[in-house]
């Protein structure tokens, strides 16, 4: 696993200003997506931008790297993926909210409400939550799974259209604030190196409490893992499926990779 040191604040200056409720309310906004901004943060001289290769539209290419931008579903990059890998290194960045302030706008998308930090911390074992849709990819050797984690804005409406467990407020944007830190997976111990507190053998529940995660999120981490092929099923303990490492670890967790 490498980290990358990310640039100080204010070389974001370019997209924070989104978030400035002197701008032109939630119209501006959407064209400073998240999206948007992560190509304009990873682009560099000499990169193309929104270019076809074997009939796909690719978000950038960087010399003979492909590079997808994908905000959230990592799923959706899947057939994708399938199709460029066996030709082309290709990197996907997917971006994971450390801090998140909740940014509310009334119905007119002009004024704004209200700004207030959120009280849920995101921390790096959090990709798990999507990584295990395309864990087995990450066996390939060209592909490079960047994870950016950041601070941003969640920009949300009060429009009447959205859940009820928003009393009908419409999340409508993510707008970056800040990169905190790039951590490149290359490989399945990269994986492996954002659960450093996991020992094994362990079930479900014992991996949850270990990680202080949810139910779901533990059942992800290990679905993550077994198509890495870093853990398998050894048995059970009482009724519970029995998890430990595989031959491919030696018995024991594998070594991270560098951190430079």
């Amino acid at each position: 696993m490498t980290t990358d040191a990310a640039p100080p604040a204010d070389s974001l200056s370019h997209t924070t200003d989104a978030a400035d409720p002197g701008s032109n309310g939630i119209g501006r906004l959407r064209e400073r997506s998240l999206h948007a901004a992560l190509k304009d943060y990873f682009w560099q001289e000499g990169d193309q931008i929104e270019v076809t290769v074997d009939g796909m539209v690719i978000d950038l290419v960087h010399g003979e790297q492909l590079v997808e931008f994908q905000t959230r579903g990592l799923y959706r990059l899947r057939k994708k993926l399938v199709r460029l890998l066996p030709e082309h290194p290709v990197c996907v960045v997917y971006p994971l909210a450390l801090q998140r302030w909740i940014v509310t706008y009334e119905a007119d998308g002009e004024t704004m409400l209200r700004r207030r930090r959120s009280p849920r911390r995101g921390r790096p074992v959090d990709l798990f939550e999507e990584l295990y849709t395309i864990a087995d990819l990450l066996l390939d050797p060209n592909l490079t799974l960047k994870l950016v984690l950041t601070h941003e804005d969640q920009i949300r409406c009060d429009d009447g259209h959205g859940s009820w467990r928003r009393k009908g407020i419409s999340i409508v944007d993510r707008v970056l604030l800040q990169v905190v830190e790039v951590i490149a997976l290359r490989t399945a111990d990269d994986a492996l190196a954002l659960v450093p507190e996991l020992v094994l053998p362990a079930t479900h529940r014992e991996m949850r409490e270990q990680l202080g995660v949810s139910a779901r999120l533990a059942q992800r981490i290990s679905m993550s893992l077994r198509r890495l092929g870093c853990i398998e099923v050894v048995g059970k303990r009482g009724r519970a499926l029995l998890f430990d490492w595989t031959d491919r670890a030696g018995g024991k967790r594998p070594l991270a990779g560098s951190v430079i």
